[in-house]
């Protein structure tokens, strides 16, 4: 004879919460909306909630779906643009560079919109030509404090500023110190047409010219290799001063 339970043990039963389903962790997943495999360790692009604002940056942390394989989230770790941080967008920082913080989301799979390529600093200026999805990044930051890892980034030219990819500079000879050309008297058509150059302290020619208060142009040096960017082998062994990045 069957016995009907106390209305008490029928309430806790009732009052039990569904245990949920185990999520699977994946090291890789097929995006269907855009056909594109992601893996742990990829940059991507994210949809941003703002219409009008551009996709935000991620990089994969983990990948997970439910048993079945579907309904998969992403754990991102954010890359965020110079505007986003607490300083700002300041004259050094490239158009395409981001800083990679210490700011953790889950997300849905759908939100990504493509993949794109985060390089190093070194590496990006390299590259021949940058492409949309080119992005690269030479700090890290703390989103709570606004403090940047490293604290410190060499300066170049007379202005003493970090170098900015975005802007050709062109290197002396002699000292190895790089300089933009509007900082040196000249223009960026000009600068490009250079085949060696000199700046004005390592110039003898330019030195005499000073002491009789006579200018001279960029364009006439000719002693000096011509390079148009900073980050060769050289630049890394020659000692620059740096400024604090607050």
């Amino acid at each position: 004879m069957l016995k009907k339970l106390p209305a008490s043990l029928i309430a806790i039963h009732l009052q039990m919460p569904k245990q949920k389903a185990p999520r699977k962790q994946l090291k890789s997943y097929k995006l269907k909306h855009i056909n594109r495999t992601i893996q742990e360790g990829d940059a991507v692009l994210m949809r941003s909630s703002e219409p009008g604002k551009p996709s935000y940056v991620a990089r994969v942390e983990a990948i997970e779906t439910d048993a079945r394989g579907s309904n998969a989230r992403i754990r991102v770790r954010w890359y965020y643009r110079p505007e986003e941080s607490m300083g700002g967008r300041r004259q050094f920082h490239g158009a395409k560079e981001v800083f990679l913080s210490d700011h953790y989301d889950l997300q849905s799979a759908d939100t990504i919109e493509g993949k794109c390529k985060v390089h190093s600093f070194s590496s990006y200026t390299k590259l021949d030509s940058v492409a949309n999805d080119d992005f690269f990044c030479r700090f890290e930051y703390n989103s709570a404090t606004g403090a940047f890892n490293p604290d410190r980034v060499a300066v170049f030219c007379k202005c003493e500023m970090p170098y900015n990819p975005d802007d050709l500079m062109v290197q002396c000879e002699d000292c190895s110190e790089w300089f933009h050309p509007s900082c040196i008297g000249t223009t960026i058509e000009a600068a490009k047409k250079l085949d060696h150059f000199y700046c004005e302290e390592c110039s003898p020619e330019q030195q005499n010219m000073e002491n009789s208060n006579s200018t001279s142009k960029i364009t006439d040096a000719k002693v000096g290799e011509y390079k148009t960017q900073p980050g060769g082998k050289q630049d890394e062994e020659q000692t620059h001063q740096a400024i604090r990045l607050t």
